[in-house]
């Protein structure tokens, strides 16, 4: 124990804990260098699964896509034999794919199968009347779903995934009818060959559960099912209908311990060492040094002892004694008193040695306070200044009383002692109460300057919006209790690019410009408030000077004088909105709100004006709101669908591309143009919503329609500036099977290539990298330049239909078109013509050299099914 306690004194209390650290830190770092390693060696399985998932996934939904493609196919052509069929399906059985066999069943009976060796007696089967395939074929007619079964033992040998697919056919009226069901079988041993799952991986073994899609809580159907266990590492391999959970662990399982576990153990140790031993030796000095410490300590105590008993001796001799005797007017000092006076060594033992130390200020009045004393016979007690001989002031406190000696005769005894720091205090305590007297004036002209800044703006000194909020909670305090009052919203027109292009110290100008402004024009008893940025509010009650409408117009005439700055004439406007009481208790927060409705619409329409809120424009906006919620609710019904203009080649008069356009399929309204939805899906944010949809319908489109032997060179999408700058739009492009040239990106012209955007630079860029051409859309109408199509290099740019229709009439309009074209050429860059709607219209294109038209003169938009059709019987060729 006694050893014990030596090592944990103070100075060898660190050593201690800094071994206790050493070893936790060692322990900490040796478990953390095991789960590096370990999360090392599973990023490396991880690596070595995922494109064997990848390839999976992409392999099942390959199969199914071309199954698709063939069944887009069936939906035209119903009537379908058994030659068509087989040449048909032939087409889809690549080498790519592990399509094993295929088969139709009209009404549920077999009638369709490729190929047909070897399963001749599939033909015939009767869906409804066989036991062991009943349920799950009825179960696809029901859900009008394709279902995706397996991998199950296959009768004619061998083992394979089978998906049954709905076949729904136009009834005519808007309605579908369900035709029979397609069935197809993959090749299981062929999906994990082409899949990687059987070559030789060089250090993982790999598990798969899901059967029948059912994800991971499903049954295993491939590899060991100990490697769940064992903490793999899981993939999710996405199936339509379904998914399967694939997982690996390094060949042999999970190490227990890192490679260089023994290596860190021991650079730890030795650290450990360096930190403790040095650590150690510190604490044997320090004892050692403590030690003479206490000595020293002992030693300063006993000196501070006598010395405390000094100070008491001389603390007691603070006071100085004198006495007095009366009849002989002999004074006695004591040495104490010679110092208060100082007067040591030169005293005369007289009463005349005290009064001439006396300050002539308190001479008099010194003297009368001790005569009183020694006629009246009572106790003695006086204050009094003394004149030091350096000429410095000291205070005094005396008293004193009279008692009889032993000779008889009458003396005065008393004592004196230096007051001086006292009266010194009490200045300073005087002093400090006037002060603090001053400064909670100050704090409370302080108080009222903070409640002021509080409920006003600094810029303008108008009231501010939480003034504007109390006057509208507490309307009575400040207006007439019967009193209808309009509330004006205001919102400054080009106040931004004053600001931009001028700076903020110009902006400010601008802002108390138009305070002023409307000070001068409201009336003394209207509030008006500055709420924010570039808006005003003016909160008046009935009974002023003008009409409401008469105040904005004459607001808004005076705003538009132009204010001059720093030799800059700056030229702005204002927006007004209106709204009023209909009775005194109307909710003011409504009003507010009506007026900022009423500030919107004059926004709207064209800015410097002025609008006042009426039951039609809340309708307006109403309907507005209605169109919004419609739109959402059409997103999640999927009800944007996509329809496809073509565009033709002016030579060979070949198809070379389609555009595809948004179309609104309402419920109860019918088939709408983007013009009824486009304004409101960009107020609430959908429009990138609607171009993923539309881009999915054009991709899927593209697989159909080369399943049906129709080959669609281009699709051009729309895309969006807010989806050109989402960080994420290409993450979600990489998610799509996107066929390599097939899928083009219309930008619009007015949208602007700032350099300053690197999302959307990058995002061109990387759009380039994935295969998709860029177009740019209504060229001739925005921003682009020459040195935007040099920066952009687009493949193609179109045409605005605004340039293109009055070349008939107009030359000027054909040398621009021609210009146009020419530039587009001597770039490498491809023009389509937009808005061709004669044969006339074609051949000046023509002869412009222009590489692509598109028209009504050719073509208008149609449904996919219906391009189909005119593709393929080549109808406008006979037009």
């Amino acid at each position: 124990m006694k050893r014990l306690s030596r090592v944990l004194t103070p100075s060898y209390l660190p050593a201690v804990i800094a071994a206790f650290v050493v070893l936790v830190a060692g322990i900490l770092a040796d478990n953390q260098n095991q789960v590096v390693a370990e999360a090392r060696l599973r990023a490396r399985v991880a690596e070595e699964l995922n494109p064997i998932r990848s390839k999976l996934e992409a392999n099942v939904n390959g199969n199914i896509q071309l199954v698709r493609g063939l069944i887009g196919t069936l939906v035209t052509e119903p009537g379908m034999d058994q030659k068509r069929f087989a040449a048909l399906s032939r087409s889809i059985f690549t080498e790519r794919s592990q399509l094993r066999s295929i088969a139709a069943a009209p009404n549920l009976v077999v009638s369709l199968v490729y190929p047909l060796k070897g399963n001749e007696k599939a033909l015939g089967l009767d869906y409804r009347k066989n036991e062991l395939q009943r349920a799950a074929v009825m179960r696809v007619k029901d859900t009008r779903q394709m279902v995706l079964a397996g991998p199950v033992d296959l009768v004619q040998g061998g083992r394979g995934l089978i998906g049954r697919f709905p076949v729904m056919i136009d009834a005519g009226g808007g309605s579908n009818r369900f035709w029979g069901i397609v069935s197809a079988i993959i090749d299981i041993d062929r999906l994990y060959r082409d899949s990687g799952l059987l070559s030789e991986q060089p250090g993982i073994d790999i598990a798969i559960a899901g059967r029948d899609g059912t994800g991971a809580d499903g049954q295993v159907f491939f590899g060991d099912p100990a490697i769940f266990k064992h903490s793999p590492v899981g993939m999710t391999v996405l199936l339509p209908g379904g998914s399967w959970r694939i997982a690996a662990v390094p060949r042999g399982g999970w190490p227990t311990t890192a490679g260089n576990a023994w290596f860190i153990r021991g650079l730890i140790v030795l650290g450990g060492l360096m930190i403790i031993l040095p650590m150690v030796l510190t604490g044997r000095l320090m004892s050692e040094r403590q030690m003479n410490i206490r000595a020293l300590r002992h030693s300063k105590a006993q000196l501070q002892e006598l010395s405390h008993r000094l100070k008491i001796a001389l603390d007691s001799s603070q006071i100085g004694i004198w006495e007095l005797d009366i009849a002989s007017g002999k004074l006695l000092w004591d040495d104490r008193m010679r110092e208060l006076y100082g007067r040591a060594g030169s005293t005369r033992e007289t009463y005349e040695d005290w009064r001439s130390a006396l300050y002539s200020d308190d001479l008099q009045r010194a003297e009368a306070e001790f005569a009183e004393a020694l006629e009246t016979g009572d106790a003695y007690n006086s204050d009094f200044r003394i004149c030091l001989p350096d000429g410095s002031l000291r205070h005094i406190r005396a008293i004193g009383s009279a008692y009889i000696g032993a000779d008889g005769m009458r003396k005065v005894v008393g004592v004196n002692w230096d007051v001086t720091a006292d009266f010194e205090t009490r200045e300073t305590l005087f002093e400090a109460k006037r002060m603090a007297e001053a400064h909670s004036v100050e704090l409370e002209a302080a108080r009222h300057r903070m409640e002021f800044n509080a409920l006003h703006d600094p810029l303008t000194g108008l009231p501010n919006r939480r003034f504007l909020d109390q006057v509208l909670a507490e309307r009575n305090r400040h207006f007439a209790p019967e009193a209808r009052l309009s509330i004006f919203h205001m919102d400054l027109d080009r106040f931004k690019q004053i600001n931009d292009t001028l700076g903020h110290a110009a902006g400010d100008e601008i802002l108390r410009h138009a305070a002023e402004l409307l000070r001068g024009n409201a009336d003394a008893r209207d509030f008006v408030a500055r709420i924010g940025g570039d808006e005003f509010v003016i909160v008046r009650q009935d009974g002023g000077m003008e009409p409401d409408a008469a105040l904005a117009s004459r607001i808004i005439e005076a705003m538009s004088v132009p204010v001059r700055y720093k030799d800059q004439e700056c030229r702005i406007g204002v927006s007004i909105g209106i709204a009023a009481q209909a009775k005194a208790t109307d909710d003011l927060s409504h009003v507010l709100v009506n007026a900022d409705i009423a500030l919107y619409e004059a926004k709207r329409r064209g800015r410097n004006r002025h609008e006042t809120f009426t039951g039609e424009l809340k309708t307006a906006v109403f309907k507005t709101k209605q169109t919004a919620d419609e739109i959402l609710r059409g997103l999640e019904h999927n009800e944007f669908i996509a329809h496809f203009q073509p565009q033709f080649c002016p030579r060979s008069l070949d198809i070379t591309g389609v555009e595809a356009l948004a179309r609104w399929d309402h419920p109860s309204k019918g088939l709408l143009g983007p013009h009824t939805f486009l304004k409101t899906a960009e107020d609430i944010n959908v429009v990138a919503s609607i171009d993923q949809a539309i881009l999915e319908q054009a991709l899927f489109q593209i697989y159909r329609w080369e399943a049906g032997g129709i080959h669609i060179p281009k699709v051009s999408v729309n895309l969006s500036y807010a989806r050109l700058h989402d960080e994420n739009l290409i993450d979600r492009l990489e998610q799509l099977q996107i066929p390599a040239g097939r899928l083009s990106f219309e930008l619009l012209e007015s949208i602007s290539f700032d350099e300053s955007d690197v999302t959307v630079l990058s995002n061109i860029r990387r759009i380039k990298e994935l295969g998709i051409d860029i177009e740019i859309d209504d060229f001739g109408t925005g921003y682009a330049s020459i040195l935007s199509l040099l920066k952009l290099t687009p493949r193609r740019l179109k045409i605005d239909r605004q340039l293109v229709l009055p070349i008939l009439d107009s030359p000027a309009e054909k040398r621009l078109v021609e210009s146009i074209i020419d530039i587009g050429t001597s770039l490498g860059i491809e023009v389509i013509a937009e808005g061709v709607e004669t044969l006339e219209h074609a051949h000046i294109l023509k002869e412009l050299g222009c590489h692509g038209l598109q028209g009504y003169a050719f073509a208008r938009p149609m449904n996919a099914n219906d391009l189909a059709t005119f593709a393929f019987e080549r109808r406008w060729l006979a037009a």
